[in-house]
């Protein structure tokens, strides 16, 4: 890191992404690869069959597509790329916005279909033909619909508190020394998501995204402390946007059934408390990295189970009066 980022006198400078972040979700995969190629197909049908909607949708789209590494049509097209280019349409311009209503993670559509079709369909066949054993593939069934879910969360209001970033349960809350980025001794909370989990990320307080990197790695299981060091993961530098500008760092690290990190985040932007940026696919770990503050209170303990956006990990005590 740059000294930029190290002081803690300045605000920090946010840093562009490193060559290995070259989508949303770095570790690409059988079912990504699959979902880019309809996204090629789509792009084709479009520009050949509807070119007024394909002009339309390019006079209301905001913003620069440069970086992106095929066209950028309507915000479908955003999905697997968002994080390298910087352009997008207000809401009320987007025709697919309803698709938020949906209570499933929109990272997980390709799952969904690739793997959950044939699921629906062995259920069926085997119910028709020997229906003792159909409850095997509708219980795989509805495990992976469960897994994708994205349930509603009530974000708590207090700007002096910071939210999980994840479900599952505190595994450890361990000191450290030195961080780099903080400027200084820090305090890691580690999280653990079970395959039961919802795994959706959410931003743990309002901040302005200042950096990211990707570190391709081992898949070990996530509830092993070497799992923190050696496992694939996504390193996530913020800096609040209330003063005193604290900085904080959130890493989505793989496990030994997760293999696919998604982040979707750009370098500069602003996420608000609680807001989803992103999620790691089949079990994994997520770790909120804090100043070591006099005035940093931890919320949490040990084996409790927390809910991303809506659990207080931590808070700020307000400074004494004089």
């Amino acid at each position: 890191m740059s000294t930029t980022l190290s002081s803690p006198a300045v605000r920090a400078a946010p840093q562009p992404l490193p060559e290995n972040i070259h989508s949303v979700q770095p570790g690409g995969g059988v079912c990504y690869r699959m979902e880019a190629a309809w996204g090629r197909w789509r792009r084709w049908r479009l520009k050949r069959f509807r070119a007024r909607y394909v002009r339309r949708m390019a006079d209301r789209r905001r913003g620069s597509a440069a970086g992106a590494p095929h066209e950028i049509l309507d915000p479908r097209d955003l999905k697997l790329c968002r994080n390298l280019c910087a352009c997008d349409w207000e809401p009320a311009e987007n025709p697919f916005r309803w698709r938020e209503k949906i209570p499933l993670a929109s990272w997980g559509w390709a799952e969904l279909l690739i793997l959950g079709l044939p699921l629906l369909a062995a259920t069926v066949l085997v119910g028709i033909y020997f229906w003792p054993l159909a409850w095997i593939p509708a219980v795989v069934l509805g495990w992976l619909v469960s897994f994708f879910r994205d349930p509603p969360r009530t974000i708590p209001d207090r700007p002096d508190a910071l939210v999980s970033p994840a479900d599952g349960k505190v595994v450890d809350i361990t000191p450290m020394e030195e961080n780099e980025f903080i400027s200084g001794p820090a305090v890691r909370i580690g999280i653990f998501l079970s395959i039961f989990n919802v795994h959706i990320n959410r931003a743990p307080v309002e901040s302005r995204v200042i950096g990211l990197r990707y570190h391709p790695g081992k898949f070990h299981n996530a509830m092993l402390p070497v799992s923190a060091v050696e496992n694939e993961n996504m390193w996530i530098a913020l800096e609040e946007e209330r003063p005193p500008h604290r900085r904080l760092i959130v890493r989505q690290i793989s496990g030994k059934i997760a293999r696919r990190i998604v982040c979707g985040l750009r370098p500069g932007e602003v996420v608000g408390r609680g807001e989803k940026f992103g999620m790691i696919k089949f079990g994994s770990r997520t770790e909120l990295i804090l100043p070591a503050a006099e005035d940093l209170q931890i919320l949490v303990g040990v084996g409790q189970k927390v809910h991303a956006g809506s659990t207080l990990l931590a808070r700020w005590n307000p400074p004494p009066n004089p």
